[in-house]
């Protein structure tokens, strides 16, 4: 039996391995190409015959019509943290108020907004592309903002499982203390719910960095100092670019991968508290 179970175990663990190893190839391959001194697809080698930062100072030092990284990591960043803010704020009071607030129909308006985040968001796309038209944002960093942000709230269901964990007795105590509803939310809760901070902020800033989708519709400016990343680097794809910029283009999916990597390893350990502790209640 012990033999077994440890041929099992090897087994299971050389699996995980090949999967992994996989998983590693694209995203290594990807790094390695952009040190490459050559500046297009080159599949006879995995790795560079020449190495080279020049693809590096290409793409953050010397912006041209067709690749303006500096402006597209700009806007990126722009909309990133202010959805940072708003999807935060609005995650945060719609969880405080379907946990810790009682109101008429407060269980169905629960329900009824899980449900509603269930469909899948590219399925309203053309309806907000036209409401955001008739607005006149819908060429703008403005127009992705409320984009990214508007719904937000419909994400409220980890948040309110970790605002559940928090003892009614404290908001009972602050209660008969003359506090209000705003006080105690600022005051108490907020304090206590720094892990879930941290992972509402993480996913809010995810979201809008990585969507490729919703921009691609959103934007239709042909100045590439107006495109995010996502939309700028996809443009660099086109078959007439593709031997002059794709190792630009690595360079650029290496550098993307450098904010949302820093966020992670920074704040892990609150990542992970934010998901096991709002997983205890629903």
């Amino acid at each position: 039996m012990k033999t077994k179970k440890a041929v099992d175990m090897v087994v299971r663990h050389v699996f995980l391995a090949l999967m992994a190893l996989f998983w590693l190839i694209p995203i290594i391959w990807l790094v390695v190409t952009s040190f490459s001194a050559y500046p297009g697809i080159r599949t006879s080698h995995f790795f560079p015959e020449q190495w080279s930062f020049v693809n590096y100072q290409k793409l953050l030092f010397q912006p041209d019509t067709v690749c303006n990284f500096p402006a597209w990591f700009r806007n990126s960043m722009i909309i990133g943290f202010a959805c940072c803010i708003i999807s935060t704020l609005f995650v945060l009071m719609v969880s405080y108020a379907f946990s810790c607030m009682r109101f008429p129909s407060r269980k169905k308006l629960m329900s009824f907004s899980i449900i509603l985040g269930m469909f899948p968001g590219v399925l309203s796309m053309i309806a907000i592309y036209f409401i955001l038209k008739m607005f006149g944002i819908s060429d703008s960093l403005v127009g992705l903002i409320v984009v990214y942000s508007a719904g937000s709230g419909l994400g409220f269901l980890i948040c309110k499982g970790f605002f559940d964990t928090i003892p009614t007795s404290l908001r009972e105590s602050a209660k008969l203390e003359g506090a209000n509803e705003f006080t105690i939310f600022t005051q108490i809760v907020i304090p206590l719910s720094r892990p879930m901070i941290v992972y509402t902020v993480i996913n809010s800033f995810l979201t809008p960095w990585m969507d490729f989708v919703m921009a691609k519709l959103m934007i239709r400016s042909k100045d590439p100092a107006d495109w995010t990343v996502a939309v700028g680097l996809y443009n660099i794809l086109q078959k007439t670019l593709l031997n002059n910029y794709f190792s630009v283009f690595c360079a650029g999916g290496v550098v993307v991968a450098i904010p949302i990597s820093v966020l992670f390893v920074i704040m892990q350990k609150f990542y992970v508290e934010g998901i096991t502790g709002g997983a205890v209640k629903g």
